[in-house]
């Protein structure tokens, strides 16, 4: 039978190494002087990834790497499946080297993950795998119905499911907005988080139809992930315009002025009227338009348009001064036009008149060519044979007896 010194000393022995091997289990240094020692690293995935486990060693002594989950079942042994998770399959496996992949990873699998290779004594590793929760799509609340000018909105942007939680960012356009700090709420029985945060604007006609966005900043997640908007509606009195349809209004001719006017909603009602008098008896109103069939220099003054859409009332005006009626004489461009006109028409009178000259001379050379002869009478014919001149006149006054009756041929 062993001394008491004896067993006291085997007891603190065994202790001891029960303690190396505790430190050894929940220690995750690597040892360099140690060949045999697993070298495993921490990983973080999100929800419904893929994550890779991956244990070596330096050195093989033909001693088999195994995988442990969180709650030191074995996942892998070698190249053989220990636990039936389908979710589980084996990566890599050789005499140095084993890698397992976790798919769909869940909130549940965050924790401790442990290699071990089962020399003596025994050799472990951690490996701790941090899951983040994926948060949800925000959702903008506070905003029902279109909102007066000048008045106050709220916006509130919720999200859920985030782990850590998540940070909200308020956006007007690209501009970034200032909101009240996130509101975190842990969920009871889940690791994850509620986030929201609230913005408020004082809102002018100028925020109609613009967008706010909300969107989610988290490590899960690529910048501009999950965002949602909210189309702003503002209600404002409408800003007047008076239109002409001509820039000269001219003495005898028709006129229309046009009332535009711009808000939210649509100007419903329209009054017009003359300043410092009553509209014209020819004029006539047709809604936002006002009609003129003849203008006259009487028309002439300032015209007034009142539109109101029930959130306010606004007018415009538009001053009328009414030319006298065109004259070419002292319308440059009419003068222009005219003369080049009567040039047109000499042009014309000309060309058909130097036409017939030529036509007529043509039509006198073919005749005269078709008619050319010569004209000779009996009573110079005693001339041709006279000696001299006094002869030739006798010869011609003739006076030869028994000549014939004077005859005219044509030879």
């Amino acid at each position: 039978m062993a001394s008491p010194s004896a067993r006291s000393s085997a007891l603190w022995s065994v202790s001891l190494l029960t303690v190396l091997l505790a430190a050894a289990v929940h220690s995750n240094i690597v040892y360099d002087e140690d060949p045999l020692q697993p070298v495993t690293s921490d990983e973080t995935v999100s929800v419904g990834g893929t994550v890779t486990l991956t244990c070596r060693v330096a050195e093989s002594d033909s001693s088999s790497l195994q995988w442990s989950n969180t709650a030191q079942q074995t996942l892998y042994f070698g190249e053989k499946r220990a636990l039936r998770d389908n979710r589980i399959q084996l990566h890599h496996s050789t005499s140095t080297e084993l890698s397992i992949t976790i798919s769909d990873v869940q909130l549940s699998d965050e924790g401790e993950y442990t290699c071990s290779i089962f020399t003596m004594p025994v050799r472990t590793a951690r490996a701790t795998v941090t899951v983040l929760g994926v948060p949800g799509k925000p959702q903008i609340s506070g905003f029902e119905s279109a909102v007066p000018e000048g008045g106050k909105v709220t916006l509130t942007c919720t999200s859920t499911g985030s782990k850590p939680p998540a940070r909200l960012i308020w956006f007007h356009g690209d501009q970034q907005l200032e909101g009240r700090p996130n509101v975190v709420e842990s969920v009871p029985d889940d690791p994850t988080y509620n986030v929201s945060s609230e913005l408020t604007l004082e809102v002018s006609r100028g925020d109609d139809d613009t967008v706010i966005t909300c969107a989610v900043d988290h490590q899960s997640l690529a910048p501009g992930d999950k965002r949602s908007e909210q189309t702003l509606r503002v209600l404002y009195s409408p800003i007047v315009e008076i239109q002409p349809d001509s820039n000269l209004p001219r003495e005898g001719e028709k006129f229309n002025l046009k009332c535009s006017g711009k808000g939210n909603p649509e100007p419903t009602s329209y009054i017009w009227e003359k300043k410092d008098g009553e509209l014209p008896s020819l004029a006539k109103v047709d809604g936002a338009s006002l009609h003129f069939e003849m203008l006259n220099k009487s028309d002439n003054g300032v015209y007034l348009c009142h539109a109101d859409n029930g959130i306010g009332n606004s007018q415009g005006e538009y001053t009328l001064l009414v030319q006298e009626a065109a004259d070419n004489s002292a319308d440059p461009t009419a003068m222009l036009t005219s003369s080049g006109v009567d040039h047109a028409v000499i042009g014309g009178v000309v060309a058909v008149i130097v036409f017939i000259l030529l036509c007529l001379l043509i039509v006198l050379g073919r005749y005269l060519i078709r008619h050319k002869g010569t004209y000779l009478t009996h009573e110079a014919k005693g001339s041709d044979d006279a000696p001299d001149a006094d002869t030739a006149i006798i010869n011609a006054e003739g006076g030869t007896s028994g000549a014939e009756d004077k005859k005219e041929y044509y030879i």
